[in-house]
């Protein structure tokens, strides 16, 4: 008995060992599997001197690339492609990082290894990004981040992460604050520091943009946070392979003091970005030299010191032209800020000095900024018809599968017996050649749909940059112009000079409104209503006061609200050229503006009145005159496309009744919000 119980103890104690061995192999192997190549390191390394030695960096990067061909290693051959886009992306080579990053997610879709996928998601999302396609980045970083997650790559799950949360900035506040904490808990996981710059920098951006919006009770918090971050950055140096995040840390806790109770620690601010502007020095981060003096400056302006303002604003000009490239944007934001510091001391003469070089750049930028966009379509052209034909050869190769089945089966089908092989081959030419036309007319449904979509990108883009110049020249009417410069001058030579810096102050912004404005998409309601002031503003200088305006909301109208921008200052202009200038010189004029939201909720009602002749006198008036105005034109223009999407969208113009409401005019607009 005893020996029958030896014995059964001897096989439980050989089956939990066998158990025990086979666990340790399975995990062994899982583990294997997560492990990172010879070659992906070599890459890694190659990518980390990207910004120290950019010819090794790019000598690495070929070298792994090379030894993943010797070795026919399709992941290594992956992520050695992924990992050269991302380097192209900072030589900003658009060309060259679209070729790698598109022949790495080729290459990707024929294998089933995570990683490799992981990192080819990754650069093609980050391409996605770099030429303006939010949605489509958005899906690629996703899945790249699901694959990275799947195989608990913190290190890269933390700054895919950060990316993502940048790019959901400012839409969904929500999501921003979600991705920005999983890039925390990722890269606190991960240990590296590089990581973690990443991970925080992303959730101090979302928590700057909640003080912003909810108010400064979060500010000490986040002051605590951002102190934190620069104290990490401080102790992991030498391990933080992109030292512009180091500097970035710093200019963003220095810039954090302005938006906290004021007077602000000004030690504490002109420390920070002391000491970011060594970290530029040291490491020639050029942005971060650039971004401090803009932000002393800045500073030192509002403070009310504009001599030091302004040696700040010219030695970064002095900075950028000293540099091998022109950055025309940041030209003429520099002239633009010492433009504002010269009106504020008065000093005229060098307000147009700096006017003619700011109008300069800022043309340049304009160019600079439509070829970009320009290359940014083509490059999403491009990107889209090889994603066209990466399909169409899947499609080939699956078709191409199925015929050597088919043959398969056919040898099969002649070996059972030669009875049914007249019939086996009548039956395989024409599937072959059904086989044939299908695949040339899917070939040629894919040219053609190729062909239609370049079409339709260049008509796109040409009626919107048609749209764009028209609408900029209807807001800038050349009468109005000559009017204002006239009027300018006038006070001028009758030595007004008070009233002619404010004249001319607000026409120098109602023309960068203009300017900026007639490029963008959207405005919120409260700049479209900063411009109808000033442009009304302007109106009275011009017509000696001759009337007055009101400007009310109703109570559930919020004016961070967006809608098109510049669409109610024609029928202002309308107001006041056709209704209030041909009144009596006896009778004040007015203009009410009045804003409420519709029943549904979905649009913003604009109501404008005037007391002046009205519609009947105004057409009589305009009798001989065959002008159209361009300004109404464009708006029709811009209100019918909008019909589109909002059916309710448009304007009347109505005669006011004369014994219940008074002589005049009344416009209703129907603006939908966005």
């Amino acid at each position: 008995m005893h020996q029958i119980s030896t014995s059964i103890l001897d096989k439980n104690k050989k089956l939990k060992l066998l158990l025990s061995l086979l666990f340790s192999f399975l995990w062994a192997t899982s583990i294997q599997a997560q492990n990172i190549s010879a070659v992906e390191k070599m890459a890694a390394k190659g990518y980390a001197k990207r910004f120290s030695d950019t010819v090794a960096c790019l000598k690495i990067q070929q070298q792994a690339l090379q030894l993943a061909i010797k070795n026919k290693s399709k992941e290594d051959e992956i992520i050695s492609y992924a990992y050269m886009a991302m380097t192209q992306r900072r030589l900003l080579h658009l060309k060259d990082f679209l070729h790698y990053a598109d022949t790495a997610y080729f290459l990707a879709q024929k294998i089933k290894n995570v990683r490799a996928k992981a990192h080819a998601a990754a650069a093609m999302g980050s391409l996605k990004s770099y030429i303006d396609d939010k949605p489509q980045a958005l899906n690629y970083l996703l899945d790249s981040y699901k694959l990275f997650s799947k195989i608990k790559a913190h290190d890269q799950c933390a700054k895919i992460a950060s990316d993502i949360s940048y790019l959901f900035s400012p839409a969904s506040p929500t999501k921003v604050e979600k991705y920005a904490r999983e890039a925390l808990n990722h890269a606190e996981k991960s240990g590296d520091p590089e990581s973690q710059m990443y991970a925080r920098l992303a959730f101090g951006s979302f928590l700057t943009d909640n003080i912003e919006t909810e108010g400064i009770k979060d500010w000490e918090s986040t002051l605590n946070f951002f102190q934190e971050t620069v104290s990490l950055a401080e102790k992991n140096e030498a391990k933080i392979v992109s030292k512009s995040n180091i500097g970035i840390a710093y200019i963003n806790l220095a810039d954090l003091y302005t938006k906290g109770p004021q007077p602000i620690n000004e030690k504490a601010f002109l420390q920070n970005l002391e000491k970011a502007t060594v970290i530029a020095k040291k490491y020639n981060v050029k942005i971060i030299y650039r971004s401090a003096i803009g932000l002393k400056g800045f500073y030192y302006t509002q403070k009310g010191d504009y001599i030091k303002a302004e040696l700040l604003f010219i030695d970064g000009i002095k900075y950028q032209k000293s540099l091998p490239y022109t950055d025309n944007y940041l030209l003429a934001t520099f002239y633009d800020c010492l433009k504002d510091v010269s009106v504020k001391r008065k000093d005229f003469e060098a307000y147009y000095g700096y006017d003619t070089l700011f109008t300069k750049y800022n043309q340049l930028k304009y160019k600079e900024s439509t070829q970009s966009m320009l290359q940014n379509a083509d490059a999403r052209y491009e990107s889209s018809k090889k994603m066209e034909r990466i399909k169409q050869l899947e499609l080939e190769n699956e078709l191409e599968q199925q015929n050597k089945l088919l043959g398969y089966g056919i040898a099969g089908v002649l070996l059972i017996g030669l009875v049914f092989m007249f019939r086996s081959y009548h039956y395989r030419q024409r599937y072959y050649q059904n086989r044939e036309d299908f695949l040339q007319q899917e070939q040629a449904n894919s040219e053609l749909k190729m062909q239609l979509m370049e079409k339709e990108t260049i008509e796109n883009l040409s009626a919107r940059l048609s749209l764009e110049r028209r609408l900029l020249r209807s807001q800038m009417d050349p009468h109005f112009i000559f009017n204002a410069l006239g009027n300018i001058q006038s006070m001028i030579l009758q030595k007004d000079t008070v009233p002619a810096v404010s004249y001319l102050n607000k026409f120098a912004k109602l023309t960068r409104q203009v300017l900026e404005q007639s490029r963008k998409e959207t405005i919120s309601l409260e700049e479209e209503i900063n411009t109808l002031k000033n442009y009304i503003e302007l109106q009275q200088l011009r017509l000696n006061n001759g009337f007055d305006y009101v400007i009310e909301c109703a109570d559930e109208v919020e004016k961070d609200i967006l809608i098109p921008p510049l669409l109610i200052q024609p029928f202002i202009e309308n107001a006041v050229e056709h209704g209030l200038k041909p009144q009596d010189n006896h009778i004040k004029g007015l203009i009410e503006i009045y804003f409420e939201i519709d029943e549904n909720g979905s649009n913003l009602i604009c109501t404008i009145k005037d007391n002046g002749i009205g519609l009947a006198a105004s057409r009589k008036l305009k009798i001989n005159d065959a002008h159209e105005s361009l300004s109404t034109t464009i708006t029709d223009e811009r209100l019918a496309k909008m019909k589109k999407e909002n059916p309710n969208a448009g304007f009347k113009v109505l005669e006011r009744d004369n014994v219940t409401d008074g002589q005049g005019c009344i416009v209703i607009l129907n603006i939908p919000t966005l």
